[in-house]
C-alpha cells in the first residue's frame, strides 16, 4: 500500500510499529538506562557512594577498615569503568535517536515536495479561474515564477555549494 495513500492516523500507526519492530531488548534497556542516568537521583546517589566510599576509606567509619586507601586506586578504575559504560549507553541511545530522526527528516522532505506541488497545482487551478473570470494575471511575474515546478535538484545542488 502506498504509505501517502494512508490516513494521517494510518501513516502514524505504520510509523510507531515500524520503529518498534527494530526496537531491540539492548535497545530497551539503553533507553531505560539513559533516562535513569541523566536525573538528580542518580547525581545523588553517585555522590553519596563516593562520599560514603572516601569516609571510610579514610578510617572516619569506626569498626570498618580501609580497603581502599588514599588516593582511592580501586574507586578511580570503578569511576572510570562507570563513565565508559555510562558513554556506551548514551552513545546507543543517540543513535537510535539520529535514525529516528532521520527517519522524521525524510518524511518532511516527502512531505514538503508533495506539499509544493500541490500548491503549485492549486495556482494553476486558480489561475485558469481567474482568466474565466476575466482576471488579468499576465502581469503578475511573482505569480508566473510560482507557478514553475521547482527543481529539486537544483536546490539540492545549492545547499551542498553553501554547505562548503
Amino acid at each position: 500500500m502506498n504509505k501517502f495513500r494512508l490516513g494521517h492516523k494510518e501513516f502514524r500507526e505504520e510509523l510507531r510499529s515500524r520503529l518498534d519492530s527494530n526496537h531491540t531488548w539492548m535497545d530497551s534497556v539503553a533507553d531505560f538506562l539513559t533516562i535513569q542516568f541523566g536525573t538528580v537521583w542518580f547525581f545523588s546517589l553517585n555522590a553519596l557512594f563516593f562520599v560514603v566510599w572516601m569516609l571510610l576509606n579514610k578510617g572516619l567509619i569506626p569498626g570498618v577498615s580501609p580497603f581502599d586507601l588514599y588516593p582511592f586506586n580501586f574507586l578511580t578504575m570503578v569511576v572510570s569503568l562507570e563513565a565508559i559504560f555510562l558513554s556506551i549507553i548514551v552513545l546507543i541511545s543517540q543513535n537510535k535517536q539520529s535514525k529516528i530522526a532521520e527517519m522524521r527528516e525524510k518524511i518532511d522532505f516527502e512531505i514538503n515536495v508533495r506539499a509544493e506541488e500541490e500548491i503549485t497545482k492549486n495556482l494553476l487551478v486558480l489561475e485558469h479561474i481567474a482568466r474565466h473570470l476575466g482576471v488579468d494575471l499576465s502581469h503578475d511575474k511573482e505569480l508566473k515564477e510560482m507557478e514553475r515546478h521547482t527543481d529539486i535538484h537544483q536546490i539540492q545542488q545549492r545547499v551542498e555549494e553553501d554547505g562548503r
